[in-house]
């Protein structure tokens, strides 16, 4: 039975900054593999605001599909959010947003907004998680810290596509700072560590060694714990083949390469948009097809 409650009161730790932020909130969720045949629950929902789980449907694979929502409609300069997911042995999550995330301009007074990912997935688990795209718009600043564990034979699908800002009012790469730091582990062994930093008035991103003339980019992360490196060689030639595809010079670049073991990443900068939602949602289905034998089941949206 799924229960829903409230987060517990902070720790003295965990209070320590509050001072310094304007909006602590923080999501703890569990999922697990039910006894009605096999079916993946959310047994455990814990929500802070503004983080808040719309509701979980089942996602027609067996697994159970989470809607993220954060009640400000966007993450405000000082904010500090926390989300916690773990994923049980043999159960399957998929989470998604119900829209882009916006990064709101920061005050000079506040520090970076911070987004804390704390991840794990237990033996034959699986996460998919499938956001749209963070848009930060002119003066925001923004920090974001992921680590994800993966137990044996865990699987995992995890893309983040960034936008320039708000190109409908004309801005591009407008933000004060953006920075992203991602670390995956493989039963305590490290197979991915991103680290990212823009600071778009200091070091132009339309320079020809970051961006160019790009505006969108994107990581995904796709592992298999325990999959041997003959298999993911094999995997990374056959999305090579569809990164060929997809690429149109001027418009849409795409490159994949094997990780140290269990998984690689597919890499994307592009002009629009839409051309990476699109080309994540290929890479995707040939992945999952390759890894798991399945079909995609793509995210239903809410509002």
């Amino acid at each position: 039975m799924q229960r829903l409650e409230a987060a517990p009161a902070p720790t003295q730790i965990e209070q320590q900054p509050q001072t310094l932020y304007s909006v602590s909130g923080r999501l703890r969720l569990i999922f697990e593999r039910g006894h009605i045949a096999g079916r993946t629950v959310l047994a455990v929902c814990e929500q802070q605001p503004p983080l808040k789980v719309v509701r979980a449907f089942p996602s027609g694979d067996g697994g159970t599909l989470i809607h993220l929502h954060n009640l400000s409609g966007g993450v405000l300069g000082g904010d500090r959010l926390e989300m916690i997911a773990e994923v049980g042995p043999e159960a399957r999550a998929q989470l998604t947003s119900t829209g882009a995330t916006r990064l709101y301009r920061s005050r000079v007074e506040t520090p970076a907004a911070l987004q804390i990912n704390k991840i794990s997935v237990g033996e034959n688990g699986l996460l998919e998680y499938l956001p749209d795209e963070l848009i930060p718009f002119a003066g925001s600043r923004y920090r974001q810290e992921t680590k994800i564990e993966l137990a044996q034979s865990a699987g995992l699908f995890w893309w983040e596509t960034v936008a320039p800002g708000r190109e409908a009012r004309g801005e591009l790469f407008d933000y004060e700072s953006l920075q992203i730091k991602l670390d995956i582990t493989a039963e305590g062994k490290p197979l991915a560590l991103e680290r990212i930093k823009l600071e778009p008035g200091k070091r132009p991103l339309a320079s020809l060694v970051r961006l160019g003339s790009y505006r969108y980019f994107s990581s995904f992360y796709i592992c298999r714990v325990g999959q041997n490196a003959t298999r993911w060689l094999e995997l990374e030639k056959q999305l090579a083949e569809l990164a060929r595809q997809l690429t149109r010079p001027s418009e849409t670049l795409w490159g994949v390469s094997t990780l140290a073991a269990h998984g690689l990443i597919v890499r994307a900068l592009s002009v629009k948009g839409r051309d990476i939602a699109s080309g994540l949602r290929d890479f995707w289905r040939a992945a999952k097809l390759e890894l798991y034998g399945q079909a995609i089941v793509p995210p239903r949206k809410v509002n």
